[in-house]
């Protein structure tokens, strides 16, 4: 007698034609050249967000959940959401996907609190981060030393004490943002590791609104009530947003609220601080 694999990941519950025409995209064989249009068109179509964890809610980590939330609503979500989702797809279109354990930040000064993934070519594997909010366009190869453009902005990966680091360069050189383990994870860590961002009270995403848009040659971040636009030149402009600007500028960013969850984010979404991406 033979039996189904088993799929903890419950992979066959995505939309997988709902997701592909959200972003823009038809189904391809695998490549690294498809994974990488793939991951930008995710990146740059959906955006993160904090609104659930602001609000005192978990976000639902089933892919109909996420679906519903990502796909067929105009919303977002934080790296758990965009990174089930986007792993999910991929698999459905044949790639190979290792859901990884990140600290933020980097090595021993953060918890293992991201949810990353490997995606596998032969003898090559490519870190995919569409779930990162400071701005990871597209795939870089896990390779010590490896360095790729991220639509205007520079990024890296180095080896050290034994995890993966992802860098991003700034004026002042190599600022690390993330370090990447290599051990597979199972679906209950990113359940225990979902609960403590979403709930603990100092988790940058539970006190302030965090919501982030990254396409080639333009960054748009709001954090608390500060709104700022980055180019690769480094040009920047910041100014603060006012309570009743605020449905405006979510429904710029794409992030549309029903009027309740409208009214929640305006009473608390100015909070104190800095955001850890």
């Amino acid at each position: 007698m033979t039996t189904e694999p088993i799929d903890p990941w419950n992979t066959s519950e995505l939309d997988l034609d709902a997701y592909l025409a959200r972003i823009g995209q038809a189904p391809a064989e695998p490549s690294p050249t498809a994974l990488a249009a793939l991951h930008e068109a995710h990146v740059s179509t959906i955006p993160f967000e904090n609104v659930e964890p602001l609000l005192g809610r978990s976000p639902a980590l089933d892919l109909p959940s996420i679906t519903d939330k990502l796909v067929h609503r105009r919303r977002g979500g934080y790296c758990f959401e965009h990174a089930l989702l986007f792993a999910a797809a991929l698999e459905r279109l044949g790639y190979s996907v290792t859901r990884l354990a990140a600290r933020v930040p980097a090595l021993d000064r953060g918890p293992r609190t991201h949810l990353s993934l490997s995606v596998r070519f032969g003898h090559t594997s490519y870190l995919a981060e569409v779930g990162f909010g400071a701005g990871v366009l597209r795939p870089l190869p896990l390779r010590h030393g490896s360095v790729v453009d991220q639509g205007g902005w520079t990024q890296r990966i180095t080896r050290e004490q034994g995890m993966w680091v992802l860098s991003k360069r700034t004026d002042e050189g190599w600022e690390s943002m993330h370090a990447l383990g290599d051990t597979p994870q199972l679906p209950i860590d990113y359940v225990v590791a979902n609960h403590y961002v979403a709930t603990h009270p100092k988790s940058p995403f539970t006190y302030r609104l965090v919501v982030m848009r990254t396409e080639v040659g333009l960054m748009r971040r709001l954090v608390g009530d500060l709104y700022t636009v980055e180019t690769p030149d480094g040009t920047r402009e910041e100014r603060r947003i006012a309570p009743g600007e605020l449905d405006g500028l979510l429904r710029e960013l794409d992030v549309v609220l029903e009027p309740e969850e409208l009214a929640g984010v305006v009473e608390r979404y100015a909070g104190p601080g800095e955001v850890e991406d």
